[in-house]
């Protein structure tokens, strides 16, 4: 069975797609067929964080269109050949795709045998949300620690639960320890305890990501993986059934200043 997976926010700007990049290339590293859907119409950005924006002739509404097969909009990728990317067309509105045709969107790409389709939501509640969750079976609710992006997951939470989305997971994105120990950003605990579902990875902060995304080159990709990277990793790999610990993300950052200042604040 094909798993059929949003990513989705609310918030804009909190790492949807980069998340979605990360995770569709590190399954694919562990063997799985994956189909990345960038259901972003009039907005595209998921070929740009894949290096696959030169590559894109035909969008998923050609598909529908009827002016090409769907073996021809999938766009391959070289450096690891289990992803494929179904672009949108970057040059129409959120509108420009109903439901109905996402539904259809992802019954095409479940017959062609993929272990998941992950599908990368824009952000809002409006028109574009809603096509991209009419098909998914999964979420995956991404999150930054801060109060906006956290009460905008909550209201999304609510409307997947209302759509009859059962399985919702946790990626708290972009959490700075250093911050959390001087009570500038919310913890973990903190995040998991408002929106009450289950964690499934928690992914540092780092300025690689900038570059990754530059340069098109997902950080699951590196030869040495970065904290973030190995995040990411380590998330694909739960999506997967494994248990894996969650990383320490404190312990760099737990130095003798900090040490002191707790034990001052009792």
């Amino acid at each position: 069975m094909t798993r059929v997976v949003v990513l989705t926010s609310g918030k804009g700007g909190v790492g949807k797609t980069t998340c979605t990049a990360n995770l569709g290339m590190a399954l694919a590293q562990q063997g799985q067929r994956i189909a990345v859907i960038d259901a972003d119409f009039g907005l595209r950005n998921l070929d740009l964080l894949l290096g696959l924006e030169n590559r894109i002739v035909f969008t998923a509404l050609d598909v529908l269109a009827g002016d090409c097969r769907l073996e021809q909009a999938l766009v391959k990728d070289k450096r690891q050949p289990n992803l494929a990317l179904l672009p949108a067309a970057q040059n129409r509105s959120k509108e420009a795709i109903t439901p109905e045709q996402m539904t259809e969107l992802v019954s095409k790409l479940s017959a062609a045998e993929f272990d998941f389709i992950f599908i990368d939501c824009p952000a809002g509640i409006e028109g574009g949300f809603r096509n991209a969750i009419a098909a998914a079976k999964e979420a995956i609710v991404v999150t930054t620690p801060e109060i906006s992006a956290v009460r905008d997951a909550d209201r999304v939470i609510g409307l997947l639960e209302a759509n009859d989305i059962k399985t919702k997971r946790l990626i708290i994105n972009r959490l700075k320890p250093a911050m959390v120990q001087e009570d500038q950003m919310m913890s973990v605990q903190d995040v998991q305890d408002i929106l009450a579902i289950p964690l499934l990875g928690v992914i540092p902060d780092d300025e690689r990501v900038i570059v990754s995304t530059n340069k098109g080159e997902p950080l699951v990709l590196e030869k040495k993986l970065s904290l973030a990277g190995v995040a990411f990793a380590n998330v694909a790999r739960r999506l997967l059934g494994e248990k894996v610990s969650f990383l320490d993300l404190n312990a760099p950052h737990d130095d003798l200043f900090s040490r002191v200042r707790r034990l001052f604040r009792g």
